[in-house]
């Protein structure tokens, strides 16, 4: 199948996918804790059966059941030396399913096979130990199984990391030419587990190439509706709905999701009319679901794509927009070591503590975007960017610059950059146009246009005008857009040439009504070997904003070149300028400047940004009666700040530091790290903080208490443990991301923590809790199939007469669930997990 013919298929019709593949096995008879792939191969007829069901429904595209069918899943059930012959005997029995449905149907319809690939359970680097190299050849060694096994098209679902949607996106491109869908799974509150929300899902993945993208799983039908208007609003590609049949609930000991087809259908039909064109269902839906639904969306016509024309950059978590006479932008040009001695000698012994500290500051003096630079001498500058983009994207919310005179620097950079990034720059320089243009394609990059060729800079006007001119052909030629570009106006020194400031105006004005481009200037070029640059700086900035410029490369901790641009767009009138202007000159210093106006809607979490909030966060003081005065001192300070910020490079010197102001080391424990990590719970409870934030704060914890335990001596300054907890994913369950947390904060909080791992037997549960003599029993699970063990769990729990309570987990479990197995006490995540066991046990 080509991307052409995937187009047009979408175009006649609405696509219908399949339904639930594993909720329908274990109905016709799938033990928990087996391989699902290995067990469909061992009763190929149940498989083949359900398949030929969902083809006489409707089904247009079918999925081959290997889902879960690359090497790290595998490894765990001990099957990857049979990678090979799984994935490819799996995709021949789909094969055969569609055979047959069409020897048997009177009006056989053209059925496509999609390999079908999901996340490996491992968390990337920097977070986890998994390179995004090998991610990405994990994914292709699957995917070279399923081309040889004749697939159409790949789906790539059930996605909660962007970053690795990325991976398996760029395994599959870098592998063939066909087809790619992505779907990925949302929680309540419209984002991934790892903070993704809808609008930055679709505006990385559609501007890399995918052929569709939408969302599957972990809701039915009518909690997907915004998430696919969200969509629609900024979708170029068919947008795909795949919900469960409701939420799974418990009757007669059996999970059970109670959406009849008639009510999935008409909740269905909602997200068709909201702008999917691509559906299906998930856990719980059955032929019966599929074929009620074809019947109703058969003659629908397919929702036309027209898309808001934005400009937007992304990280993995937020999505900016760059609008048509919106607010004045600031990229900070801080990281960059050029004239920096003390920055030089960190990167060339490869720390990067400066470059934290200079992306932190320009965050909280008001940029939007941060350029990175690692241009210098002494150091492998590939290797130091990758580096410096892991560290900033680990803790700061706005979207990055990519700046390099080497293409190849560049490409590593954007390569593992999670969201969409913006490269600087792209000349008429023979290489860097025909080089970094499909580079800038291939990762879905913006670019800043500098007019430059390899003659040098333009002798005149109309000769920049034909520099942009050409690279804008060519761009488009390469499939880039309009909304991709943003010129530089390239601003000279007014102190050589008089008419310096006036032909970059020029140039600002052309691109902006004439062209229809976004225009960004370095400023500070204009005011070379002049005094007192500040005042022609700022002068020049205000003229440029009139002009209509769209951003610039400055330093935002100049107060007077920014209350300038401040001061420019309210004079121009931009929407809300004048609210801008006032928090800007009112709150500062040490404000943060909200930037929710800049933010695309529906990525927002109140009137507050994430930052203000987060700012809030660190320079709030404790309810912990000593810690205020504590707080006074700049090092019980940097303490705290650490484990928000997740500084686990710092922590341990910052803790030093402390130490010497004549504390125990228990002071440092209880009324420093133990009051971040709660601040910490309380952004990721507000969904400011996500999972990798969360993470990389309980980790820093970790290393911190690592540290003091060998400090903290017998008698008084020795901490007891809190409680005793068994923790486990249960039986037939290898998900243990959420699990693996919430261990590491139960550490944190003093917990003595036996953890069992995964798929974990209630027989050793129950013998572990036992010899430990537990007061806890934390029991997780991601799956509908395996959700039942815990009831089993809580049955020999009650029968062996234990003490201990059961407090239970996971994506698909709820409180109503937990209050029908009658555990003690139901967590939604990690940072709830301690709540919840401290007041089970009145701590």
């Amino acid at each position: 199948m080509t991307k052409v013919k995937f187009r047009e298929l979408t175009k006649q019709k609405i696509v219908l996918l399949d339904g639930a593949t594993g909720s329908n096995m274990q109905k016709a008879g799938m033990p928990t804790g087996v391989c699902p792939e290995e067990w469909m191969l061992e009763n190929p007829q149940v498989l083949i059966k359900l398949q030929k069901e969902y083809i006489k429904a409707g089904t247009d595209i079918l999925y081959a059941p290997t889902f879960t069918g690359n090497r790290i899943k595998l490894t765990e059930y001990g099957l990857a030396d049979k990678i090979a012959r799984m994935n490819q005997e799996l995709v021949k029995l789909s094969k055969q399913a569609v055979a047959e449905a069409a020897a048997e149907m009177k009006e056989p319809k053209k059925v496509y096979i999609a390999g079908d690939l999901t996340m490996t359970g491992q968390q990337l680097y920097p977070v986890g130990t998994l390179r995004f190299e090998e991610l990405v050849e994990v994914y292709k060694e699957q995917i070279a199984y399923l081309l040889l096994a004749g697939v159409d098209l790949f789906v790539i679902e059930t996605m909660m990391s962007l970053q690795e949607c990325r991976a398996a996106l760029l395994a599959v491109k870098e592998t063939c030419e066909l087809p790619v869908m992505i779907t990925l799974t949302f929680n309540e509150n419209n984002k991934t587990l790892y903070g993704t929300d809808p609008i930055t899902a679709i505006t990385v993945l559609q501007k890399m190439g995918v052929d569709a993208v939408g969302v599957n799983c972990s809701t039915g039908p009518e909690g997907m509706v915004e998430i696919v208007k969200e969509m629609k609003r900024y979708a170029t590609v068919p947008v795909i709905a795949k919900p469960n049949a409701g939420l799974p609930q418990l009757i007669n000991d059996e999970t059970v999701f109670t959406m009849d087809s008639e009510e999935f259908t008409r909740e269905t039909v909602k997200l068709v009319e909201a702008g999917a064109g691509i559906i299906g269902g998930c856990c719980g839906t059955t032929p019966i679901h599929l074929s009620t639904l074809h019947n109703a969306v058969r003659d629908l016509t397919p929702p036309s794509n027209t898309p808001e024309r934005e400009r937007i950059l992304t990280t993995e978590r937020r999505a900016l927009k760059i609008p048509d006479g919106g607010k004045f932008l600031i990229i900070g040009e801080r990281i960059n070591p050029t004239g920096k001695k003390a920055l030089q000698e960190e990167l060339r012994q490869g720390d990067f503590k400066l470059v934290t500290d200079f992306a932190r500051k320009q965050e909280e003096d008001g940029a939007d975007i941060l350029d990175v630079n690692m241009g210098m001498n002494g150091i492998d500058e590939k290797e130091t960017m990758v580096n410096a983009v892991f560290e900033i994207t680990g803790f700061s919310n706005l979207p990055l610059c990519i700046d390099s005179s080497h293409v190849k620097v560049i490409e590593a950079a954007l390569r593992i950059y999670p969201g969409r990034a913006l490269i600087n720059s792209i000349s008429l320089e023979k290489e860097k146009i025909e080089k970094l243009l499909p580079i800038a394609k291939k990762y879905g990059a913006m670019f800043i246009l500098l007019p430059l060729s390899d003659k040098g800079l333009p002798k005149n006007i109309e000769e920049k005008k034909e520099i942009i001119h050409t690279i804008l052909q060519a761009a488009e030629e390469n499939g880039l857009e309009r909304e991709d570009i943003v010129v530089d106006g390239l601003v000279n020194t007014v102190g050589a040439n008089k008419a310096a400031a006036l032909q970059t105006l020029e140039t600002i004005r052309y691109c902006r009504e004439e062209l229809g481009l976004a225009t960004v200037i370095g400023l500070s070029n204009i005011s070379f070997g002049l005094p007192e640059r500040q005042f022609v700086n700022s002068t020049f900035l205000a003229l440029a904003i009139k002009e209509g410029l769209t951003m610039a490369i400055a330093n935002p901790s100049q107060e007077l070149l920014m209350n300038t641009a401040f001061a420019a767009d309210l004079l121009s009138a931009k929407e809300d300028a004048d609210i801008r202007y006032i928090n800007r000159v009112t709150e500062r210093p040490g404000a943060v400047i909200t930037r929710k106006e800049n933010s695309v809607k529906g990525t927002g979490n109140s009137e507050k940004s994430g930052e203000t909030l987060e700012k809030e966060a660190i320079n709030k003081k404790s309810d912990i009666e000593n810690l205020p005065e504590a707080l006074k001192t700049k090092a019980f300070q940097q303490v705290y700040e650490a484990v928000i910020k997740g500084k686990k490079r710092d922590v341990i010197s910052l803790v030093k530091e402390a130490i010497t102001e004549g504390v125990r080391p228990s002071f440092v424990l209880d009324e420093l790290l133990i009051p971040a990590i709660n601040e910490v719970g309380k952004l990721f409870d507000k969904q400011i903080y996500f999972l990798p934030q969360l993470i990389s704060s309980a980790e820093t914890m970790k290393t911190a208490i690592d540290y003091l335990e060998p400090l903290l001596q017998e008698g008084e300054e020795k901490k007891k443990k809190l409680a005793t907890v068994v923790i486990a994913t249960v039986s037939g369950d290898v998900h243990d991301i959420g699990k693996n947390l919430v261990v590491l904060m139960l550490k944190n909080y003093g917990f003595d923590v036996i953890d069992l791992g995964k798929d974990v037997s209630s027989d050793k549960i129950i013998e572990t809790a036992k010899e430990h003599d537990a007061d806890i029993i934390a029991l997780s699970a991601l799956m509908t199939t395996t959700m039942l063990e815990m009831k089993k769990v809580i049955a020999m729990k009650k029968e062996a007469g234990l003490k201990a309570k059961v407090i239970i987990g996971g994506a698909v479990i709820t409180q109503s669930y937990a209050d029908e197995i009658g555990a003690d006490g139901y967590a939604k995540d990690a940072g709830e997990t301690v709540t919840v066991i401290k007041r089970s046990l009145g701590l």
